[in-house]
């Protein structure tokens, strides 16, 4: 029988993910399991963050490699020398979509709903590097249109599934901290060497050759077009506000991901950046302090979240019993005890006398939330195969989650105050901010 073709040209592939329309994506699918319980797995985003979170999956079947970057690709193809090669998803959803059960999606931020929209459309499962996508329009879509799909998602702030967070929540529901009204998280970077980011000398940056391995409008996908130079990539593009979401994006999944989940945050009724470095517009600050103001959540008091970056810290009290604080880290006040983890949910531990701490150690409360025992890639294939449970990190949470450290990012681009109206999507006192919330695109 001849193969029908999903068709995704890229007029219509542009209309359907800022639309939505209708009428281009074929119905969902679900492809069993091959014979030796193996799925097929299709890697868009192959370089980077993509080699961590494929190297847990080399038994599984990974049939298809898409990358727009060849430097990138390298090492995956070598893994996989079997895999098809593309350098335009739709492309390859297009010739591909009935041999593939599951994406997994590691490219920059700007792009990651793209390419997981698509997917879910075609009904595979979906892992997503974290941020989950680059507004809140997107993590919303992505969140609705997983649950209408019915697809096993999960994105990858790795510190979801670790035992560390779930003691941090069962900790608190034990009510060992008392309540919380106050969280401080900070994070020790940016880093401008070179690895991760990459300051130009001007604003904006000279214009150079585009290299021979990269399709330059691939790359930029829906974001407007504009001039290559060698402050994008590779990897550099964390410097930008329209390709990432800043440290928050970067780091705040990690570090904010257990009092998040701990307290039941939800959305945020205002956000306000307090400091920041003079930074030229779009391009990532020095340093920053960002506050969140959390409203009351059924009989939990309100909350304010404060993140710093760039060396900024929050003042170390006395009652803390440290010296001084880590580079990174997180701390929930209580008013009974307080706790700090790493700039991940681990090294988690009552800030109490010593002897208090090994005397807690010896009976903790029980445990209430299962282990997880693998990485998050992991508990995701375990969750498709039907083996484990469903994934700590789903759209279902990982959206909110994402909405909240978007809404941080974009308080330290503007420099401003935002007050946010969840329940509409509105950030009442700019109205011109909406632009923001849902960013426009460019057909590619």
């Amino acid at each position: 029988m001849k193969k029908q073709s999903v068709n995704i040209s890229r007029r219509n592939f542009v209309r359907t993910a800022g639309a939505l329309g209708t009428g281009i994506l074929i119905a969902p699918h679900l492809i069993s399991c091959s014979p030796n319980n193996r799925l097929n797995i299709a890697i868009i985003g192959a370089g980077g963050r993509g080699v961590q979170n494929w190297s847990p999956l080399i038994e599984e079947n990974i049939v298809a490699l898409c990358d727009v970057d060849d430097r990138m690709i390298a090492r995956a193809v070598e893994a996989f020398p079997e895999a098809r090669r593309f350098k335009d998803f739709r492309v390859m959803f297009d010739e591909m979509h009935r041999d593939i059960d599951a994406v997994i999606v590691s490219t920059p931020d700007h792009t990651h709903f793209a390419a997981t929209i698509a997917a879910i459309d075609l009904g595979m499962h979906v892992y997503v590097e974290k941020p989950l996508a680059h507004n809140v329009w997107q993590v919303r879509e992505l969140k609705k249109r997983a649950a209408k799909k019915k697809i096993i998602s999960q994105m990858g702030n790795q510190g979801h599934a670790t035992d560390g967070i779930r003691r941090v929540k069962e900790w608190y529901e034990a009510g060992i901290l008392g309540e919380v009204k106050e969280v401080h998280a900070w994070f020790n970077g940016p880093t401008w060497d070179g690895s991760w980011f990459r300051k130009p000398d001007v604003f904006p940056p000279a214009e150079v050759k585009v290299p021979a391995e990269v399709d330059w409008n691939l790359w930029l996908g829906p974001v407007e077009k504009r001039p290559y130079t060698n402050y994008y990539l590779p990897r550099v593009w964390r410097g930008w506000y329209d390709f990432s979401s800043g440290m928050l994006g970067d780091w705040g999944c990690h570090t904010l991901d257990a009092p998040f989940w701990a307290l039941d945050l939800g959305a945020p009724s205002l956000v306000v950046c307090e400091q920041k470095s003079q930074t030229p517009l779009g391009f990532l600050e020095d340093a920053s302090v960002v506050r969140y103001e959390f409203p009351a959540r059924g009989n939990k008091p309100p909350v304010t979240m404060k993140w710093y970056q760039g060396g900024h810290k929050p003042e170390n009290r006395p009652e803390w019993g440290m010296e001084s604080l880590p580079a990174s880290g997180m701390i929930m006040v209580g008013d009974k005890k307080s706790l700090i983890t790493g700039a991940r949910p681990q090294d988690e531990r009552l800030l109490v006398p010593e002897e208090e701490w090994l005397a807690f150690n010896e009976n903790p409360p029980t445990p209430t939330i299962p282990r997880i025992g693998s990485g998050p890639q992991l508990e995701w294939i375990n969750a498709i195969k039907g083996t484990g449970p469903m994934p700590g990190s789903s759209f279902d949470y990982a959206s909110d989650l994402t909405e909240m450290v978007l809404l941080g990012a974009l308080a330290q681009k503007t420099n401003s105050r935002l007050e946010y109206d969840a329940k509409n999507m509105k950030i009442t006192n700019h109205t011109d901010f909406d632009r923001f919330l849902k960013e426009p695109t460019r057909e590619y």
